[in-house]
This record gives structure tokens, C-alpha cells and sequence, in this order.
């Protein structure tokens, strides 16, 4: 009898899990139906998600409503193939063994982009990454 190979994990990580990890989570799950185990987590976790964030996911069907900021644990990272840090307030030591990246998202904000606009430009910069990544680990 042959295994079934192990699904690759990716864990991806915020400041406070109610915005950029979430969307990462969201739009790798809803990518990879299953064929990549998907995490999120924040280092300083928000009390809810960011409204945007939801709004912004829930524009391309995907829902996230469900979901709650949760803090990293050392379980969530002993459990991830890959690490994605997210933006530059998480701040997260890289672990030996496991692969760590650092993603410095689009901030709209910078360039005077409020509000949903800026979000959607947050999200699809984040799609764009996501997609490279599930392609990297799945090889489709």
C-alpha cells in the first residue's frame, strides 16, 4: 500500500491576524481546495477581523466571516512547511528547518489610497504572491 503524500502547510503571518494573513489564508484555501494545508496567524493578535478585509475577500466569493485573529503558536509554526510573514510589523524569528518568508505588501495608504480601494489593491497584491506560491508547492 502507498501513502498519500502530505498536503504542504503554509502558515501566514500578520501583526494582528484581521487583515493580510487573513486574506492570504482566504484566498489560498479558496486557490488550493485542499491541496495545501492553510494557517494564519498574528503576532499581536486584533480583537475581530478587519470589515475591509472580509468585504474585500467576500467580492471574489470567498468567505471568511467564520474566522477570529488567533496568536502564533510554537505548534502553528512546528506545524508549517512554510512560513509567510506578511507586511513589516509582525515581527517573527525564522526557525531552523523551516522555510520563512518575508513578503513587504503593497501599502496603498503611502500613496494617499483610502479606504476599499486600497484594500482591493492590498488583497490583489497579495492574490498575485499567493498564486506564484500554491504554484511553487502543488505544480499546478
Amino acid at each position: 500500500m502507498t501513502e498519500t503524500p502530505k498536503a504542504p502547510s503554509v502558515l501566514f503571518v500578520c501583526s494582528k491576524n484581521g487583515g493580510k494573513s487573513q486574506l492570504a489564508a482566504g484566498l489560498m484555501k479558496q486557490l488550493a481546495g485542499g491541496s495545501v494545508t492553510v494557517f494564519s496567524a498574528g503576532t499581536k493578535p486584533a480583537t475581530s477581523l478587519n470589515p475591509q478585509s472580509v468585504d474585500s475577500l467576500a467580492e471574489l466569493g470567498i468567505d471568511i466571516t467564520g474566522e477570529h485573529p488567533k496568536a502564533v503558536t510554537d505548534e502553528a509554526l512546528a506545524a508549517a512547511d512554510v512560513v509567510v510573514v506578511l507586511g513589516t510589523e509582525a515581527n517573527l524569528e525564522p526557525r531552523e528547518g523551516t522555510r520563512f518568508e518575508f513578503w513587504e505588501t503593497d501599502e496603498p495608504s503611502a500613496r494617499g489610497i483610502e479606504g476599499m480601494e486600497r484594500m482591493r489593491l492590498v488583497r490583489d497584491d497579495i492574490k498575485s504572491r499567493v498564486q506564484a506560491l500554491h504554484t511553487e508547492l502543488t505544480g499546478i
